[in-house]
């Protein structure tokens, strides 16, 4: 029985652990649409994080075309809100803008304490979607 007591509690501690997994999820927002392959600055897309580490200080956001990953679309740092959501605009980027079809794009978030890296997390999205 007592067995049976520690893998319940086990599972418990595992499911609440997962559940508090860092992650981000974001929607483009009403960016201005781009398909020249010439990106240009924008706002950035609402994002919505959950499970930030304690003692999390800033996000640090970047984002990344995984069709030409050679070119720097930059991102920015904010400071969490108690909700977790970061508004849109809340920093400026180099847009989404492939020169022909669509393209899969992930933003990499870094949650730091000063200057140590606590957690990342990743979100991708195609655009245009």
């Amino acid at each position: 029985m007592r067995l049976f007591f520690m893998a319940l509690a086990a599972a418990a501690f595992s499911a609440t652990a997962a559940a508090a997994e860092f992650s981000i999820s974001f929607e483009w927002g009403n960016i201005p649409d781009c398909r020249t392959g010439k990106a240009k600055t924008v706002n950035s897309p609402r994002f919505v994080v959950k499970g930030v580490p304690a003692g999390t200080t800033q996000i640090q956001f970047r984002m990344k075309d995984q069709d030409a990953p050679q070119y720097n679309h930059g991102g920015g740092k904010v400071k969490i809100s108690s909700d977790g959501v970061i508004p849109f605009g809340t920093f400026k980027y180099k847009g989404p803008c492939p020169p022909r079809g669509t393209h899969t794009y992930v933003w990499t978030a870094i949650a730091k304490k000063g200057g140590k890296k606590l957690a990342t997390a990743r979100a991708k999205r195609d655009y245009p979607e």
